[in-house]
């Protein structure tokens, strides 16, 4: 089989600014899979807020864009569109393949269909409202069950999908993300950006990461206080919900004004704070890959993180590992980070070893894959 030359991809996901891994995932493989495929028409699907940033990319004009008439955060609008309207646009459209970017996607997608699971933590844990988990379950069960091939970001995600969803193995590809999005932009003012966050000149070590319990960040307010006086921690990220509780618990142990909650940053401004900060720290229970790890080495930042096997799978012999339910051995983990001259370079070796190039060359094979399939079925 050759590569489809008339693609659907499903982002009805994006919503800029909070729709994280996902959303840097979507940046970063489709202006890879458009170089790649240059004589294919690709039409991208998306929310009405994800469609007003898609359209000022500089990849935009390679694609279609479609913009429904619903947004992330209105779910049954959302689920409307993607089990109905996205279909519809794939039989007008003549699609051959429907590649569903994050999670969800249509039931009968009206084409060969591809969708990326990025974890299945939500089937572990309550990390939305009830309505939403149980509404987030059906909908990616949905999606698999229509899918012709699943992608997974890790093989530790590929073995959880498995054996949670009950796919095939054979059906399910590994595929691990590029270090983050390229080109990184120009941060902005580092002096600026301390003086606004209150940091002064202290040491920072930082988590880029939502607040949300299975991140843990609460492990790391727990390991401040056995770490040196000049250390502060920053926590940014959007927050789902989770801030409060890590406030509290800083202001409970006496090191509230150690402790930075800051939500979503613009670009330039997280560009900025990766490079004011002397070490980063990653204390999740779970992950689909850690796409964060991947971003810190890439800059040169030394990485303590939790000794998980998707975390290892990710940063291999660059980071420190330290186990996700002991503040001492973070703390002791984020100590022998910052005191290690040869963390920089592992770092920055082991995030050249992933490429967002080869990440779309192995989902193009995945869609040579799921065609065949499907014109196996249909024969």
């Amino acid at each position: 089989m050759s590569p489809p030359r008339r693609l659907g991809l499903n982002a009805l996901f994006l919503d800029p600014g909070v729709s994280g891994g996902s959303e840097t995932y979507l940046f970063a493989l489709v202006p890879e899979l458009l170089r790649l495929c240059p004589r294919a028409r690709f039409e991208l699907v998306t929310t009405r807020r994800g469609a007003a940033v898609v359209a000022g990319l500089d990849w935009a004009g390679g694609v279609e864009l479609t913009a429904l008439a619903c947004d992330d955060d209105e779910p049954v609008r959302r689920t409307l569109a993607e089990q109905l309207a996205l279909p519809r646009l794939a039989r007008q459209g003549r699609w051959e393949l429907v590649h569903s970017l994050s999670n969800r996607g249509p039931r009968r997608p009206g084409a060969a269909s591809v969708v990326t699971v990025h974890d299945v933590i939500f089937f572990r844990e309550r990390t939305l409202g009830l309505v939403s988990t149980h509404g987030m379950r059906w909908a990616v069960r949905a999606a698999v069950a229509g899918a012709d091939a699943v992608i997974a970001v890790s093989r530790s995600a590929a073995r959880d999908i498995a054996a949670t969803l009950h796919v095939e193995p054979a059906r399910i590809a590994a595929i691990p993300h590029g270090p983050g999005r390229p080109p990184p932009v120009q941060p902005v003012d580092a002096g600026a950006l301390r003086a606004r966050l209150g940091l002064g000149e202290s040491k920072v070590v930082l988590n880029v990461a939502a607040k949300r319990p299975h991140k843990n960040q609460r492990l790391l307010v727990e390991a401040l206080p056995l770490l040196p006086r000049d250390l502060r921690l920053v926590l940014a990220g959007h927050d789902d919900g989770h801030g409060g509780e890590l406030a509290a618990a800083a202001a409970a142990l006496g090191i509230g004004s150690r402790v930075h909650l800051v939500d979503g940053l613009p670009d330039a401004e997280l560009e900025a704070l990766w490079a004011i900060a002397s070490c980063a720290a990653f204390p999740s229970l779970t992950e689909g890959f850690g796409l964060p790890v991947l971003e810190a080495m890439a800059r040169g930042l030394p990485v303590a993180c939790s000794d998980i096997s998707v975390l290892r799978e990710v940063g291999g012999d660059a980071a420190r590992y330290f186990d996700p339910r002991a503040p001492a051995a973070a703390a002791a983990a984020i100590e022998a980070a910052l005191g290690d001259p040869e963390a920089a370079a592992r770092g920055r070796n082991r995030a050249a070893g992933f490429s967002w190039e080869r990440a779309a060359q192995a989902t193009l094979e995945v869609y040579e894959r799921a065609l065949a399939r499907r014109v196996r079925e249909h024969a």
